[in-house]
């Protein structure tokens, strides 16, 4: 089992040491960011990237995100970066925005599935940013879940997956937002949104013109290249069978969903409408709530042995579309807009 450390609380650099030789020396370290809780090894280490593969039971053609600590470490991995990259850069980093970039040959291709780029990221969790800079080396991080499943928020969510699969679990408490990093790529000095997320879609257009990824609400096909990570095959998916539906309708959306609730049947739905439906949870009022609280409630589903889960969708609007993404995905594709 992997050694535990608790940094929820009197935080201290120096309980990172461990943790970060650990990294040196090619083991997994389960670490917390902003968005969520990541599996990492040094990512210029191809035999230790390929025990992430092996710990997610992820396959090899969707590539990793380099998690770094400075514009020095991104320019390490990194090459022939745009003044428009570079203002992006400076505007979100450290933050939950991913920028796929021209990689340098030091980075394996495991990592970037033998793409010539690849994605970097500088995470605002000071723990995260702490141990990449005392491990002085990128470090090559997919979210903490089994390939499929949805992603850590908390370790209590998945120490039992994934605490006898790395060797050492650093404890940071809850994600502070709870989905994954926004992911762009610039081509032509267009910003090519691939992956939504914190960082949304109306706030890239304040630095340029967004291009819209048609794989973001769609599905990637089996001999699509997938250039960003979390995009190709079924993600953060319970067990049980789940269907998304949205109406911009609100009252033509619940009466649909309510048709669709059979006896054994969870519906999860905005807190105000609970009361609607014989079997409910609520997933919070705000985007930023829903948003806090979605992979929480998704791995919380198997557990209540239901025959069917109906979601209710949002709006995809601001961090809505980030949260859309994941539910259809969530849902394999099983999406009723009305």
């Amino acid at each position: 089992m992997g050694k535990y450390l608790d940094l929820k609380s009197n935080y201290k650099r120096e309980k990172l040491r461990e943790a970060s030789h650990a990294i040196q020396e090619g083991k997994l370290v389960l670490f917390p960011t902003e968005t969520v809780y990541g599996i990492g090894a040094d990512g210029l280490n191809k035999e230790a990237v390929k025990k992430i593969f092996i710990a997610k039971g992820r396959k090899s053609d969707n590539p990793l995100i380099l998690h770094v600590s400075s514009i020095a470490m991104i320019e390490r991995i990194a090459k022939d970066i745009s003044p428009l990259e570079y203002k992006l850069i400076e505007s979100f980093f450290p933050g939950p925005l991913t920028i796929i970039l021209n990689r340098r040959e030091i980075v394996p291709n495991v990592v970037t599935a033998n793409l010539d780029t690849v994605g970097v990221r500088m995470p605002e969790n000071k723990i995260a940013r702490d141990l990449i800079e005392l491990s002085n080396t990128p470090i090559a991080a997919p979210s903490a879940n089994i390939s499929g499943k949805p992603s850590g928020t908390n370790i209590e969510d998945i120490w039992n997956e994934l605490k006898d699969r790395v060797d050492y679990i650093i404890d940071g408490g809850e994600t502070k937002i709870g989905l994954e990093s926004t992911v762009i790529q610039v081509i032509e000095d267009e910003i090519h949104l691939l992956r939504p997320g914190k960082i949304t879609c109306e706030t890239l257009e304040k630095y340029g013109k967004v291009v819209l990824s048609p794989h973001i609400l769609k599905e990637v096909k089996e001999d699509e290249i997938a250039l960003s990570p979390g995009m190709k095959y079924k993600h953060y998916a319970p067990n049980t069978n789940c269907i998304l539906v949205y109406s911009d309708d609100s009252s033509k959306m619940i009466e649909y969903m309510k048709k669709l609730e059979k006896e054994n049947t969870l519906v999860i739905t905005n807190d105000k409408n609970i009361s609607c439906f014989q079997n409910a949870i609520g997933y919070g009022t705000t985007l930023e709530e829903i948003s806090h609280n979605i992979f929480k409630i998704l791995r919380s589903v198997d557990q209540k042995k239901k025959d069917l889960v109906i979601i209710e969708g949002v709006t995809k609007e601001g961090i809505g579309l980030a949260i859309m993404n994941r539910l259809i995905r969530a849902c394999s594709h099983h999406y009723i807009e009305i």
